[in-house]
């Protein structure tokens, strides 16, 4: 008999997970509950990808054998408190949410006192190129166990430590890194543009590092904070308070986290309408300039 998986939070993390997942040999069902569920075209959607919508958490919980959480950031641990509350003596916790250290300590200590084995992960780069084959980082004193079971699922799951807080630190160590690269590249590109120098700008960067297609890569690094950076503020503000428990002042991540947040804002605001994955970083750039120009 196989197991039962339980998704929190069916949004693109959690229906590349459920819909992969699905097809592997060892799993009998999932299930999947997400606060969108309460908009009935949302919960039939994940019906037709062949998930079992759940009510709730109770009704999540009551099936599920894993629980797999792919939630935003800021929810990590009222999820893992309210799913503590529910969830079965002897039921997995798998984390795979972007938070600092001392914030999934405190997650598998509600987790654990209610008799659940949990497991953080660290999601080592985007997920829809790769699906569930994309990287992760385990940790706990079940990460071995549980990376065994992910690989036959097709998984690339490895344990990095026994204890919680490894795998989220060394996460949240590189999205610095992506993250702020998003941000710088963002910044540049559309202050190049709107002074009229860009053609001199990314040849210099071509000739540094010759190894980066720079157009290719900053209408990526665009078009996924345009998706994404309300997720992705709240992802920073995690690397933020992971720089904070470190014992350093956060102060680029912080502002990193604030770039991406701007960025949200602008494309609930109607700024990039009509761009998508395919659009040239330019485009992108323009939009910017014509919102603060006004027109």
């Amino acid at each position: 008999m196989g197991l039962t998986l339980g998704i929190i939070g069916y949004g693109e993390v959690g229906g590349i997970f459920g819909r992969g997942l699905l097809k592997q040999a060892g799993i009998d069902a999932v299930w999947a509950w997400d606060l969108r569920f309460a908009d009935p075209a949302a919960r039939a959607a994940a019906e037709a990808d062949g998930m079992r919508a759940a009510d709730g958490m109770t009704g999540l919980c009551a099936h599920a054998d894993l629980l797999i959480s792919a939630v935003t950031a800021s929810n990590t641990f009222a999820v893992a408190e309210e799913a503590a509350r529910y969830a079965r003596a002897g039921a997995r916790f798998l984390d795979l949410n972007s938070a600092s250290p001392g914030t999934k300590q405190r997650a598998a200590a509600a987790l654990e006192a209610a008799g659940v084995g949990y497991v953080e992960a660290g999601v080592m780069t985007s997920v829809p190129p790769y699906g569930i084959r994309v990287p992760m980082l385990l940790g706990g004193t079940q990460a071995e166990a549980l990376a065994g079971t992910l690989g036959s699922w097709g998984m690339d799951a490895r344990a990095v430590s026994d204890r919680i807080g490894v795998a989220s630190a060394i996460k949240m160590s590189r999205s610095i890194m992506i993250k702020g690269l998003e941000a710088l590249v963002i910044e540049s590109y559309a202050t190049a543009r709107s002074l009229g120098v860009e053609a001199h700008v990314l040849p210099t960067l071509k000739e540094t590092f010759p190894q980066i297609d720079w157009d290719r890569q900053g209408a990526y690094f665009f078009s996924r904070v345009v998706q994404h950076g309300k997720r992705r503020a709240e992802e920073m503000r995690e690397a933020a308070q992971t720089v904070s428990e470190a014992g350093f002042e956060p102060l680029m991540a912080a502002a990193i986290a604030n770039k991406q947040d701007w960025v949200a804002r602008q494309a609930r605001a109607g700024v990039f309408e009509g761009l998508d994955g395919n659009s040239p970083w330019e485009a992108y750039a323009d939009r910017l300039i014509g919102a603060r120009k006004g027109g």
